[in-house]
């Protein structure tokens, strides 16, 4: 046990930091406010439920990318909250764009990845990202991961976990999202 117990605290003390990196925080290795880096899959077949978008075509909404694989527990637990956020949003400039970025072999594949889509009721675009060159633009590490991204395609917080609607990181980020909206568009 005298051992263990320095293992333990370590891993205590870990958790705790990364809980407390969960919340808005700008994007790893990048500056705040620096541009969203470009979409790394442009050909048709790589999108699913859009044609394969810009950041120009994006200008003027705010938007947040969701980093989820279909494998994944806590990024299928947050699609509820997600989905009802798109919802209570609809008449805004928001949009959710979801890069699928898989985790293991099985989840590359294009007509799985459109079926568990249509499954879990996701309509906003996704880009499948099956080479990880996306997830490394953004020096991304978590599935899901949620970057926000401001009217002029600027990266302005990163939140990390799954998230439920009513949680306080949901509210963190609707809160965001809000005074993100409520910035005038570009000119």
């Amino acid at each position: 046990m005298k051992r263990s117990l320095p293992l333990i605290l370590a891993l205590t003390l870990l958790g705790a930091t990364a809980s407390a990196a969960v919340h808005a925080a700008p994007a790893a290795g990048t500056d705040r406010y620096s541009p969203a880096p470009a979409f790394t899959h442009t050909a048709p077949r790589d999108w699913l439920n859009s044609d394969p978008l810009t950041w120009a075509d994006l200008r003027g909404r705010v938007v947040l990318l969701d980093f989820w694989t279909f494998m994944c527990w806590n990024c299928y637990r947050s699609f509820p909250w997600l989905t009802a956020l798109e919802k209570a949003l609809s008449d805004r400039p928001f949009t959710v764009i979801g890069v699928h970025t898989p985790e293991f072999e099985a989840e590359k594949d294009r007509a799985r990845i459109r079926e568990r889509a249509d499954h879990f009721g996701l309509h906003h675009p996704i880009m499948i990202d099956n080479d990880h060159s996306y997830w490394q633009a953004m020096n991304n590490r978590y599935w899901p991961a949620y970057y926000l991204i401001d009217k002029q395609g600027r990266l302005q917080a990163l939140y990390i976990g799954e998230t439920h609607a009513g949680s306080a990181q949901a509210r963190k980020i609707r809160h965001r999202i809000e005074r993100l909206l409520d910035e005038p568009a570009p000119e």
